[in-house]
């Protein structure tokens, strides 16, 4: 166990070379989160595991106990992951209503019928991608004109959310997910999300559709205790970041990942492997998601020999169990397609918080990938890896642009 909290940096940065540092000396580590905010991360894969899924372990805000006794201030840049009304900050049965609400547009029906629709909407950004190319003397950013709008432009077809939204929403969810912005811009940008999605929900009222958010309004509207007005924008806020966020930088991490491992992609390409297995590796390997915020022991919990203080805001160190070597072997640090069993990973997390839209994100990013290369199999990156903007926070992991030669 360390013996001083690891500084979260708030600008992010890759996050691989301090998780193999804090796992080599234990799976739990306490952790300095912004504002000078105690914290812990659990960061071992079986020790994470376990914990996801402990029953002593919540979500509800209301066993955070720096929260409750008022050391949060209101423009704390993590606090809407707190505070939010919705499935991922509910526990027992308030989380399985909440979650019943939402899952029918989740079934692995559903799902396969997107995939024609998932399938069109490649091809057409795949035009967009070479027009872009052509227009910036060969380079295009893959992030900005492929990777971003097949996600959100799916969850929010899901929503029934406008088109003239979709950049706005990314934009307020980037804000949303920072951890390195100032309190009066993170204020302010939770602020214009409500307003903006708290308009699109009046709009489906008034004119209903075959979508989601119209489902959750009539929910709403039907009374009882099925879903209240807080927790209907609490959902849209979390399934449109959780939409469109972890599919964007799981798509940007695997091209990245193919273009540096050219003999894994010839694998694949040549029938070593399948797409899903890019899709799995890249998960465990480079999880979209470095450090999500938060549980909270409802007692001192012991896990993997460290105490974790009743209330304490934990943190699901994905990055770091993706790469924990007591878990996938000594060259857990190698991206390997062909790696056995594929799957096993808690990138899309783990017990009653299972991430809801995994058959989706993995269906699109299997899509995408082998539609992406079989059109430009010579695609590279046009500038080194290392030398790619980072995101900003210690959230999300992936870079912010993707700038690459089509071939």
């Amino acid at each position: 166990m360390n013996a001083s909290p690891y500084r979260l940096d708030p600008a992010g940065g890759c996050p691989h070379a301090a998780n193999a540092r804090l796992l080599a000396q234990g799976a739990v580590t306490p952790v300095e989160l912004p504002g000078g905010v105690e914290g812990m991360a659990v960061l071992g894969h079986e020790a994470l595991r376990d914990f996801l899924s402990h029953p002593e372990v919540a979500k509800s805000a209301q066993h955070f106990t720096a929260l409750t006794e008022g050391r949060i201030s209101d423009g704390w840049p993590l606090r809407t992951f707190a505070t939010v009304q919705g499935m991922t900050t509910s526990d027992d049965a308030d989380h399985r209503r909440l979650r019943s609400l939402v899952s029918k547009a989740f079934t692995a029906r559903r799902v396969e019928a997107l995939r024609p629709r998932v399938a069109s909407v490649t091809a057409g950004l795949l035009d967009r991608l070479a027009e872009a190319a052509d227009a910036g003397d060969g380079v295009a950013d893959l992030r900005r004109h492929f990777a971003l709008p097949l996600p959100l432009g799916v969850i929010c077809e899901l929503l029934g959310v406008d088109e003239e939204y979709q950049d706005r929403l990314h934009h307020l969810s980037n804000q949303v997910v920072a951890t390195d912005i100032g309190p009066e811009q993170a204020m302010a940008a939770n602020r214009e999300l409500l307003e903006v999605l708290t308009a699109i929900a009046d709009d489906r009222a008034r004119h209903p559709g075959d979508d989601l958010t119209s489902a959750l309004i009539a929910a709403r509207d039907e009374g009882g205790d099925r879903l209240s007005q807080p927790e209907l924008i609490g959902t849209l806020v979390l399934l449109i970041i959780a939409g469109h966020e972890t599919t964007l930088n799981l798509l940007t991490n695997a091209v990245r990942a193919l273009c540096a491992h050219r003999d894994q992609l010839a694998h694949v390409t040549e029938g070593g492997a399948d797409w899903s297995d890019v899709v799995e590796e890249t998960l465990r390997w480079d999880s979209p998601v470095s450090y999500f915020p938060f549980r909270y022991p409802t007692r001192d919990l012991t896990v993997d020999g460290t105490v974790i203080p009743k209330g304490t805001p934990v943190l699901a160190a994905y990055s770091a169990a993706g790469r924990d070597t007591k878990a996938h072997g000594p060259d857990a640090a190698h991206f390997d397609v062909t790696r056995v069993p594929a799957a096993k990973h808690l990138s899309l997390g783990h017990g009653p918080h299972y991430c809801l839209g995994a058959p989706l994100a993995r269906m699109e990013a299997t899509i995408a990938l082998e539609a992406l290369f079989t059109r430009f199999p010579t695609l590279d990156l046009a500038a080194d890896d290392e030398d790619l903007p980072r995101h900003a926070g210690f959230v999300g992991n992936s870079v912010r642009a993707l700038p690459v030669r089509l071939g």
